[in-house]
């Protein structure tokens, strides 16, 4: 956007007594040197590849994960669905399931791990915290493809509605689905001293956010971008967002959105002191740390796409940096007819138009005017 060439009201402003030999003193800002490992800490050797919009899914899958929510009655009846199509249709597809309690007659139990079976496909009923599950499942390594189905409350990462999980899964079979790799966050914590905290990274895929949690007092939090010293920052937190967790919480905490095909770290302050704390974009090559200042009043809790996984006292860490596994979401519009018989509910239908700008629309109601519904009913009579 151009600046505007309307002249500005005159303000009072105090002069300053200026000539040529000699400079205003300018308040010196406090020079703060960042911990060692800020400075040469590097997770992996190579830069992650920008997300791709359309890749094609063409190998038709051998083994296929369910991932569900708790298993109401709608769910309970979609797997029942599924399975026996899959049974009819593609017999020598081996279907697994998390192993615990729920899982369904028929299939087969499956643990996250190293040794853990192959897994060509990932699908997921749900809501939008199905899918965050499903990626936590696959911390240390490559995400399977994942076909997402809306049995949720929100849907905006749920490119199907249940109704259309034939229409879906023989796309899927027939090579020709498209897939979207929304981006996620490698995570490692620092003790004070600079050795790690977990041996284990955390892999996330909307944000992580360092707050102060239950503590009456604000945070005090030293940001580090590529080892310089960005900000000192007072207030409930900061959050780390990739793209696609551009529409969660940050967006909440007055973040940007950014289109999950981009690839880039948002920093978003959690209700700052200053009102000049604004949130910034970072190419996704950049390494973020976040500190808990020595001068912190209180610890800070660290919650990674909404779960509360530690807490980290002054002087400890947190290293943010794009991971080189993101997550293959398949697109709705990979299916060109939608079924146009099907119930209402959540999820769109698939179409040929970008999914992202139509949820941000349909969901996020973007732009959307303040005059209701019934207030434009009336005025078209």
């Amino acid at each position: 956007m151009l600046a505007s060439t309307r002249p500005l009201a005159r303000r009072h402003v105090p002069r300053l007594a200026l000539s040529l030999h000699t400079r205003p003193t300018l308040p010196r800002r406090r020079t703060i040197s960042p911990p060692p490992h800020t400075q040469t800490r590097t997770l992996f050797t190579t830069h992650p590849s920008p997300a791709r919009l359309s890749q094609k899914f063409n190998v038709p899958p051998k083994t296929i994960l369910l991932v569900n929510k708790l298993r109401t009655k709608p769910v309970i009846d979609a797997i029942s669905h599924i399975l026996g199509y899959l049974k009819e249709a593609h017999p020598e597809v081996r279907v697994f399931h998390e192993d615990r309690t729920d899982r369904p007659d028929g299939v087969e139990p499956w643990r996250p791990g190293a040794d853990a079976e192959k897994i060509d496909l990932v699908v997921t009923l749900g809501g939008d915290g199905t899918i965050l599950h499903a990626s936590s499942l696959f911390k240390t390594s490559e995400v399977p493809p994942v076909l997402s189905f809306s049995m949720g409350t929100l849907g905006f990462l749920l490119p199907f509605h249940i109704d259309d999980f034939v229409k879906a899964l023989e796309t899927v079979f027939a090579g020709n689905a498209t897939v979207l790799h929304r981006m996620r966050l490698l995570c490692s914590f620092q003790r004070k001293d600079g050795s790690d905290k977990d041996a284990e990274p955390w892999q996330v895929m909307n944000e992580v956010a360092l707050h102060r949690g239950a503590s009456p007092h604000l945070n005090t939090i030293d940001v580090y971008v590529d080892g310089q010293h960005l900000t000192e920052a007072v207030s409930d937190g900061i959050i780390v967002s990739t793209p696609t967790g551009s529409t969660a919480y940050s967006l909440s905490a007055g973040g940007p959105i950014v289109h999950p095909s981009l690839s880039a770290l948002v920093l978003t302050p959690i209700c700052p002191r200053s009102l000049s704390f604004r949130p910034l974009v970072f190419p996704s090559s950049s390494t973020i740390v976040l500190r808990v200042s020595e001068r912190s009043r209180a610890e800070a809790g660290l919650s990674m796409d909404g779960a509360v996984s530690y807490h980290l006292g002054p002087g400890e860490s947190v290293t943010v940096q794009a991971s080189l596994y993101p997550v293959p979401c398949i697109n709705r519009s990979s299916i060109a007819e939608p079924d146009h018989t099907r119930s209402g509910g959540e999820g769109a239908p698939p179409g040929k138009e970008d999914d992202w700008v139509r949820d941000i629309n349909n969901l996020l109601q973007y732009n959307a005017t303040f005059r209701s519904k019934a207030l434009l009913s009336h005025s078209r009579g």
